[in-house]
Parts: C-alpha cells; structure tokens; sequence
C-alpha cells in the first residue's frame, strides 16, 4: 500500500516541477527586459569631448604675442633675463590633463604688466551629460558671475552720429541738434577716466570659439596707480580658456587704455582659438 502510494506522489511531482521550468522560462524572460528609465540599458552613454589634452601653457603664447602684450620684455638688454622673461611662470596643478596655466610679469620704464592664461579641459563623470553639457554649465557660472551689463538695445555703433540733420529739418529743429552735438561733445570732452564708452564695456563676445565674453575693471587707491585688469573667457567644445591681462603704469596718475588692452587681449584669444582648431 505504501508503495502504490508512493509512485503517484513522484508522478505528481515531476509534474510540478515541469509546470515550474516552462513557466520560469518565460518570467525569465520578462526579467531581462529592460526597465523604463533605465539610463544605462536605454540610453547611450553622452558622447565625450572634442579635446583629450591640453597644449603646453607657457609655450602656447608666442614672442611676438608677448612682445605686444609685455613690451618691457624688449628693454631687457641681457639675453638670459630676457629668455627667462620669455619662458614664464608655470602655474602649479595637479593634473595636467585636466588643467594647466601659465603666467608673465615684466616691468618696463612705463608699466608693469601681467599676464596668465589657463586652459580647463572639462570631463563630466555623469553618463546622462556630455563633456560638452558640462563645459557650457561651468562657462555660463563664470559669465553670470562677471555680472555682464546688458546690452542696449538704442546703443548706436561708434563713428554713427545720430544729431546730424536731414535735409527736410526745419532751422529749429536743425538748431536743437546743433545744440545737442555742442552739449554731447562737451560731456564727452569731460568724460572722466573711469567712463567707458559703450563700445568698451564688458560684454559677450562673438566670432570667438562656442561663446565668450570679455571683462573689464579699473582698480584705483589714493596713492597709487590706476590698474586695468581685462579678461577674456571662451570655451571652445569641452576645453574653456581664461586669459588676465593687467598693466599699472609707472605714473601715480597714468591709467591704462581700455581699447588698446582690450584689443591685445582678444588678439591673444583669437591665436588661442587657432591653435585648438588647427
């Protein structure tokens, strides 16, 4: 009796277990698919930055560019000094792959000028975000930083005078714009030193790598010279470069021009984005 017993148990058994596999087989098969917003089955991993290095810092700025930049550089009569003047101070980092820089100062009989550049190679550890995504994350912190005014929009460009008269202008109204040149002539007559024209103020910056912007600031003390310090911020795909350029003239009442500091410093920039690209 207990083996009659027995022998339908087993069948009963193997039964089960056959019913178990063919259904494990299927919910195996809906294990594997893939979940909704499973970042890592789903999407594609974001695609990595144009640049895998970075240039030498203080070799990226030429002697020509220094010269310009640095002219006490051309007043040193002994060739070593003038060598080591040339070479510049590397800036101390910890990873070269991911950053590096460079920095000048030269006195000349007019000024002391100063110089760096810095080169951030941007890698993003997040797979949802592209080298490039970051880059433009840490580029806009800097920009909003600067704290940009905004452009006008009634600004006219430079060298366009809007007082001239028509031909259709009656003499009162040709009198008034006569009157309003006279007066606008008189206030930029006595437009103080730390005026800037419009055209000069700090701004964003086109035709220079992905996006870029330009600072200006005039730092002055009671006894001491006016120091100009302008700077110029690009990104071009992941890498972002930071260029200073500041002079403080010999005189305690000279103070550096704008336009002229400016336009070397934005030269400098366009040599820079040549050289990523090239």
């Amino acid at each position: 009796m207990q083996r009659k017993a027995y022998v339908p148990g087993i069948a009963a058994l193997l039964a089960a277990l056959l019913a178990g596999c063919t259904g494990g087989s299927g919910s195996k098969g809906t294990a594997a698919d893939p979940k909704p917003g499973d970042i890592s089955v789903n999407t594609p991993a974001a695609q990595p930055g144009k640049y895998r290095t970075l240039p030498e810092a203080c070799a990226a700025v030429s002697h020509d560019s220094l010269d310009s930049l640095l002219p006490g550089i051309r007043e040193i009569t002994d060739q070593d000094r003038r060598d080591t003047a040339y070479e510049g101070q590397a800036t101390l980092t910890y990873d070269t792959d991911r950053r590096v820089g460079c920095g000048w100062k030269v006195e000349s009989t007019d000024a002391t000028d100063h110089l760096s550049v810095d080169f951030e190679r941007v890698v993003s550890y997040d797979n949802a975000v592209s080298d490039d995504s970051r880059a433009q994350d840490i580029y806009a912190t800097e920009e909003t930083a600067a704290d940009l005014p905004e452009a006008s929009a009634s600004a006219t460009p430079s060298g366009s005078g809007s007082a001239t008269a028509t031909p259709s202008a009656t003499p009162s109204t040709s009198a008034s714009s006569s009157a309003s040149s006279t007066s606008s002539a008189s206030a930029s007559t006595s437009t103080g030193p730390s005026e800037t024209p419009a055209d000069l103020q700090p701004r964003k910056l086109s035709g220079l790598g992905d996006e870029a912007f330009l600072n200006d600031k005039l730092n002055s003390g009671p006894s001491t010279a006016q120091q100009r310090t302008v700077t110029v911020v690009f990104r071009t795909s992941n890498v972002i470069v930071r260029i200073e350029y500041a002079e403080q003239p010999a005189a305690s009442t000279g103070t550096p021009d704008s336009k002229e500091m400016q336009d070397k410093a934005r030269n400098l920039a366009h040599k820079l984005v040549d050289r990523f690209n090239g």
